[in-house]
């Protein structure tokens, strides 16, 4: 039967992609050829549930990236806003906000990664860690 599991290979890896692009299981099932309760099935197989949280989490990661390229304009954006004399002042002051705000956030990640890299360099390594 290695037919066969290639087969559902191949399946699986249409499934997941459909499963990332459609609305909804049912159009990712019609999508790819198969009925939503077959899909249903499979998503509830570990190997099948591994490879799609794994497709998610890169989709998500690429997402972040194109976030993070997007992020450099748009705090231009604010600040072309923020000191645009025709702007009305409840504006600018949404803008001053907005930028406080995510400043705060930056730091306040920043000191919590630092705080954490600290605690994994102090911390003593557990047995069976390679250590």
């Amino acid at each position: 039967m290695a037919g066969h599991g290639e087969k559902f290979g191949r399946k699986k890896e249409a499934a997941i992609a459909a499963l990332l692009t459609a609305r909804n299981n049912e159009e990712a099932a019609k999508t790819i050829g198969v009925a939503p309760k077959t899909l249903l099935r499979w998503q509830k197989l570990p190997e099948f549930e591994h490879a799609y949280r794994e497709a998610r989490m890169t989709a998500f990661r690429q997402t972040t990236a194109r976030l993070q390229q997007a992020s450099s304009p748009a705090v231009t954006t604010l600040l072309k806003i923020m000191v645009d004399p025709a702007a009305p002042m409840a504006v600018k002051a949404r803008c001053a906000y907005y930028i406080l705000d995510q400043t705060r956030k930056a730091i306040e990640t920043e000191e919590i990664e630092a705080r954490v890299t600290e605690l994994e360099r102090v911390a003593p390594q557990k047995p069976g860690r390679g250590m």
